[in-house]
């Protein structure tokens, strides 16, 4: 089993970050090394340039989510972990399967349409071809499994699709060139919902920073953040039944019974019945006690640029290693020239 996975650098992470992909980064990693197997994760960092950003605030987000992650327990030893502007073979891969997309499957994306918005005419065309450069991030390494969440998994299912085509046009059945990606979706990935809109996900780009719990907050942060935390009148309900049609205390047990690795049921059980002025500092004592240990080590680690560009380096010189056969293999395939 091959894993290979992706975060774009934008800015700190935050709580449902951390719960609804990078602990199942940590729980995969783990899994792979009983197993034999392999995990590469990487920052996204040639995705992060299409849409208009910060150079400078770039690189500063690459070094931080290097940090963020390496706190958070991906191991440098054991998975793979880099950035993709040092694996130019991502770059190369996605011009030799730009012959191979179709504009009639992009204009499909729904993310595409979601971002670009109106404007259509005024979107990069790295917009346009996100998903085929998400194409080529998985491909590259002949990847057997992809971590998704249901707003990827039309990415993905484009992936398997330039992949089939690519092997049916200039390959054959007995040694196809791609490995056909199957989408793994965690079960126990979290969708953790936003402190001020229990309908909205959590999300760094909330303009309102009471609306998440970053991963760098401190404990009177977070303390302060839960308390004033949107919420009904009503007490909780003794059964999840009862959570229906109350998004922001549907989301709040389900904070609690994720970090505290219990059912929601088993949270209904301890607190059915009271109000949220019991159950929300019991909530926040349990996020600062979990989190201390990550900030800490976070708080460390941001500060050793060296050391976060040594990780960077010696797991962008793995991936490579990885990546150069599947490229030359594609090149041959297409009848390509190379010296």
């Amino acid at each position: 089993m091959r894993i290979v996975s992706g975060i774009q650098p934008t800015g700190n992470l935050h709580l449902g970050n951390y719960l609804g992909a990078i602990r199942t980064w940590v729980s995969m990693q783990d899994d792979a090394t009983a197993t034999g197997g392999e995990c590469l994760y990487f920052l996204a960092d040639l995705h992060a340039i299409s849409m208009p950003h910060v150079p400078a605030e770039l690189a500063a987000n690459t070094r931080e989510m290097v940090a963020a992650l390496v706190a958070c327990g991906i191991d440098p030893e054991r998975s793979i972990l880099f950035n993709q502007a040092q694996v130019p073979q991502h770059a190369e891969l996605q011009w030799l399967l730009n012959g191979t997309a179709r504009m009639g499957w992009l204009n499909r994306m729904t993310q595409w349409k979601d971002k670009a918005g109106k404007n259509r005419e005024g979107a990069s065309v790295a917009l346009f071809t996100y998903p085929v450069l998400q194409a080529a991030d998985v491909l590259l390494y002949q990847a057997t499994h992809v971590p998704v969440g249901e707003d990827q998994k039309q990415h993905l299912e484009l992936g398997r699709d330039i992949a089939q085509k690519f092997n049916n046009d200039f390959a054959s059945p007995e040694a196809p060139v791609f490995t056909l990606p199957q989408p793994f979706i965690p079960p126990e990935a979290a969708r953790i919902m936003s402190l001020r809109d229990g309908t909205a996900k959590m999300s760094k780009s909330d303009p309102s920073d009471m609306s998440r719990i970053n991963m760098t907050d401190s404990a009177d942060a977070i303390m302060q953040k839960i308390k004033k935390a949107k919420t009904d009148p009503e007490p909780l309900p003794s059964e999840a039944a009862g959570l229906e049609g109350r998004p922001e205390a549907k989301n709040l047990v389900s904070i609690y019974a994720v970090m505290a690795n219990v059912t929601v049921a088993a949270v209904l059980s301890e607190f059915g019945g009271e109000g949220f002025g019991k159950f929300k500092p019991a909530l926040g004592e349990l996020l600062v006690e979990k989190l201390a240990p990550i900030n800490r080590r976070f708080t460390e680690l941001r500060q050793d640029r060296a050391a976060l560009d040594a990780i960077l380096s010696k797991g962008a010189e793995k991936a490579r290693a990885l990546a150069i056969p599947t490229l030359e293999k594609t090149y041959a395939a297409l009848g390509l020239m190379r010296g």
